[in-house]
């Protein structure tokens, strides 16, 4: 696989992750939980995008 194709991939599995944990918060009746949780897939997300804007011009984000 290459480098492209493998950060792709790991952007895709942030981006599944980062699902779960939202569903997870949704789920959740503990409010410091839920905040913690939805935070959490929030950070996920901005990095997943992040690298699939490396991703996008070709950069190499190691």
């Amino acid at each position: 696989m290459s480098v492209s194709g493998e950060s792709r991939g790991r952007s895709q599995q942030m981006r599944a992750k980062a699902k779960e944990l939202n569903d997870a918060a949704e789920r959740s009746t503990d409010p410091e939980e839920r905040r913690r949780l939805k935070e959490k897939a929030r950070r996920l997300q901005e990095q997943s995008e992040q690298e699939g804007r490396m991703d996008d011009r070709g950069m190499d984000p190691m």
